[in-house]
């Protein structure tokens, strides 16, 4: 087979992928997808919470705020603090998916040990009530929500903005990462679902 022939046969079989993808984008994108995700930014003192409705194409910013316990508090009532508080936010909504961010150790062990202790007794309240738990790392949140891998705090806060029609930047910054955990989720979900994939889980 000639070369030139090979090329027009690949050209064509790449215009044919194009051409079924677009179709697929836009016929998807008329199809209603009305999903409520809890947006979870895990911490010990504070708990960035972010709550959103994804429907269509379309989001709504349903509440977002923070669960903090003080320093002087002992470390049981703490955890149980954001346990209960997150039961709350979960009776309170019934979320379709919790998207919370995956744990990476920092140079402090101390504070990545109380972390993970909240956020284990996060996953054990969403799990307690069988809702679907993905995680996504910090790297998986940029490309989602800014389409840039190396964005800088900032320019996350302002797409978050931007993307759920807020007026000002959600505050406090966690408040602002659960929201954008929520809304990685959402971009996540509807491609998986559009191409039969699996998501992160």
């Amino acid at each position: 087979m000639k070369i030139e022939q090979i090329q027009n046969n690949n050209y064509e079989f790449l215009c044919n992928i194009y051409e079924l993808l677009y179709i697929k984008l836009y016929f998807y994108s008329s199809e209603v997808v009305k999903v409520v995700i809890i947006g979870v930014d895990p911490g010990y003192a504070i708990v960035g919470i972010g709550v959103i409705e994804y429907n269509g194409n379309k989001f709504r910013t349903l509440e977002y705020g923070a669960i903090t316990t003080p320093a002087g508090m002992p470390t049981v009532e703490r955890l149980k603090k954001i346990y209960d508080s997150m039961n709350e936010y979960i009776e309170k909504y019934k979320p379709d998916a919790v998207a919370i961010e995956e744990l990476f150790f920092n140079s402090n062990q101390k504070t990545a040990i109380n972390v993970a202790q909240a956020r284990g007794v996060i996953l054990v309240a969403v799990a307690n009530k069988n809702i679907p738990i993905y995680e996504y790392t910090p790297l998986q949140v940029k490309q989602s929500v800014t389409g840039y891998g190396r964005a800088d705090k900032q320019q996350i806060q302002q797409m978050v903005k931007m993307l759920l029609g807020l007026n000002v930047i959600p505050k406090p910054d966690d408040a602002a990462d659960g929201l954008a955990l929520a809304i990685c989720h959402a971009h996540s979900n509807k491609m998986n679902t559009m191409f039969n994939l699996n998501g992160v889980r």
